[in-house]
Parts: C-alpha cells; structure tokens; sequence
C-alpha cells in the first residue's frame, strides 16, 4: 500500500486509516509468510511517517499461549515491538485467541499446543500490559472481548471507529453526517448516537460499515487465521489473481 497511496489520494480516497497487525510468533512459524519483524517495523514506521502516527493503529492480535509462550514470553515480545514503535502509533489493540469458535483454526492448531486463557490469565496479561506501558503510553484496548480490563486502562475497542474518525477526518461533511457527529460550541465535536454494527459479536463496537474482503485469499497462512479454510485454495486464488493483475497492467 506504501506504493499505492498518492494514487489512492489522487482519487479523492483521503479519509482511510490503517490497523497494522504487528505480532511476533517468527520462532513457532505461526504466521509462515509474512515477512521478517524487522521488516514489517520498518514498514510500519515508513507508513507511519507518510500519514501520521494516529492513523496507523498497532494490533498484536491474536495472543497466543502454548507451552513455549507464556505471558511473560508475550509480554516481552509486545515491550521489545513496543519500544521500536514509540513515536510511530497512539494505540495498541489486542484480543486473546478464541480457538473453540471456529472450527477451521482448531483444526490449523493442531498438534502446537495452543490454548485459551482463562479469566485469571487475562487479567495477570492486563496488569503486566498496563505496567510495561508506562513506558510508552500507548492507549490500550481490547477487541471483541467481553472482559472488562478497564481497572488497568484497557478499554474495549473500536475498530471501524466513529470517534476515530470524528476526531481525524471531521472536515468531511458527508462522512460526519454518516456517523452522526456533530459540532457544539461548547463541547466541541460529538457523537450524537453511535450506529453499532448489529451484524457483529456482542462484543465488538464497530459502527455499521461495509466489508470488501474477501475469504481464502491471504496468502500469509497464519496458522490462527479463520478467514482461510483450505491452504490449497487460497494459493489457486492467488496465482489466479496475480495472472489476472499482469494480464491488466499488459
């Protein structure tokens, strides 16, 4: 996308923000072709530096616990990315893998080890979480999860955020009208009523939005991914779009 925004912005696209998963299972060979963590650092920054850091909002999604990651094992890893991201986000977003739900990853996780954690180790992931931000004071919040960590600073999350994009793109007065916010004198911009996508997780706060995604297309593999349910056709669609898109540019 780096390559890509000025021609996206030439198209009159300017009101975009990104969520930039960012984790570091590179040992376990759960995420098998990403690229390396620092490449994806510096990628984050570089996006970071072209659009401001408040539009680009770090996910370490899903935590994982096996019998080699423990809390204090994720904890490092999240302090160690963290350290190399202060300065280039304002947010960091994170839900704990939720394995029974979907069958496909149950069957993708086999033989690792995964597990759930328990309310017990959520709240320990918290605590720690909250402790290691002082150092760089990250807002935090959850995604999709019912928990309420908020005695730790942890709120839950947005993630097709209306008070987000309030706060970004309020110039646009069509977008404004959309989400419902408008101007007080006194108080400023305000959500008159935030509209919840009812099609989500009890959990989750989204406002209503649009998906354009698309399953069994990401070629990354990740072994917790359940968008992707057969290794084999998600590679067959992308060798086909990538013929279609060097048919296009010819």
């Amino acid at each position: 996308m780096l390559d890509r925004l000025d021609e996206v912005e030439a198209l009159g696209f300017r009101q975009y923000y990104f969520q930039f998963t960012l984790n570091d299972y590179v040992s376990e060979g759960l995420e098998p072709n990403v690229p390396s963590a620092v490449e994806r650092v510096d990628t984050f920054r570089r996006l970071a530096d072209r659009i401001g850091k408040e539009r680009v909002i770090w996910r370490f999604d899903p935590l994982i616990l096996t019998e080699k990651i423990s809390i204090e094992v994720l904890l490092e890893r999240i302090s160690n990315i963290g350290q190399q991201l202060k300065g280039y986000t304002e947010k960091l977003e994170f839900s704990f893998i939720d394995i029974a739900a979907y069958r496909k990853v149950q069957k993708n996780l086999m033989g690792i080890g995964v597990r759930e954690f328990s309310p017990d180790d959520q709240v320990k992931f918290a605590r720690g979480l909250a402790e290691l931000n002082r150092a760089f004071g990250f807002e935090l919040a959850t995604c999709g999860e019912l928990i309420d960590l908020s005695a730790y600073g942890i709120r839950h999350n947005k993630c097709v955020d209306d008070e987000l994009m309030m706060r970004l793109f309020h110039d646009d007065v069509e977008l404004m009208d959309f989400i419902g916010a408008e101007y007080d004198m006194f108080n400023g911009w305000q959500i008159r009523k935030s509209k919840k996508d009812k099609g989500q997780r009890k959990a989750c706060g989204c406002i209503v939005s649009k998906d354009i995604g698309a399953y069994n297309t990401c070629p990354h593999l990740c072994k917790y991914c359940y968008a992707n349910f057969s290794d084999e056709f998600v590679m067959r669609n992308w060798r086909r779009r990538q013929t279609e898109q060097n048919e296009y540019l010819v």
